[in-house]
């Protein structure tokens, strides 16, 4: 059974994103370090466990990418929780699991970046998609994020969609089941202390 990795909050203004969530829940997200060619960079928080928040953003010291940004960084007028990803320990298999399943996650690609104290990271990853279904990752012998990482704990995490009936299956085909109540929009919603992140605006 995969587990979740991280959630992602993106935001049009990374600093004020990650100044927001610090004030809000008394804990200063870490610095993740640049996605290099794809014009963003993150901070971090851990959720306890292996569970954690990336707020990521647009990175000004890098050159424009050549496409959009990844997870509508540039479209969104606000920060919004606009996607999770789940843990796997062999992400071939599962990937071939949920096409069997009627499921399609995408292929898997290498990324990495280096974190500030020089510590490169290496991960393989299924694209993020549009929607509540998760992305997968694979941390392989890397360290993980949350090793390194100051935590406050995720209060809960549940997901609205219009036919939750249609989407628990997807769900289980990767792998999770997490809360899934009926709702006009599909989005996520997660709760820290002092915090709620919420799906973009529509």
């Amino acid at each position: 059974m995969a587990v979740l990795d991280h959630l992602v909050y993106a935001a049009p203004d990374l600093e004020a994103a990650v100044e927001r969530v610090a004030e809000a829940v008394g804990t200063r997200p870490v610095e993740g370090g640049p996605h290099l060619g794809f014009g963003t960079r993150n901070y971090l928080l851990g959720l306890g466990g292996r569970g954690y928040l990336e707020i990521v953003g647009r990175d000004p010291g890098q050159p424009e990418p050549a496409g959009p940004r990844p997870f509508g960084v540039d479209d969104l007028e606000a920060p919004a929780l606009v996607a999770w990803a789940v843990a796997t320990t062999d992400i071939d298999t599962a990937v071939a699991r949920a096409r069997k399943a009627g499921v399609d996650p995408g292929d898997a690609h290498e990324m990495s970046r280096r974190r500030p104290d020089g510590t490169l990271l290496k991960w393989r990853l299924t694209p993020p998609l549009p929607g509540v279904r998760p992305f997968l990752i694979d941390w392989g012998d890397t360290p993980h994020p949350t090793e390194t990482l100051p935590a406050v704990p995720l209060r809960s995490f549940e997901i609205t969609h219009p036919n939750p009936e249609t989407l628990r299956p997807e769900l289980a085909a990767l792998g999770v089941s997490p809360p899934v109540s009926k709702g006009r929009h599909a989005g996520l919603t997660a709760r820290l202390p002092g915090l709620t992140l919420e799906p973009p605006q529509t």
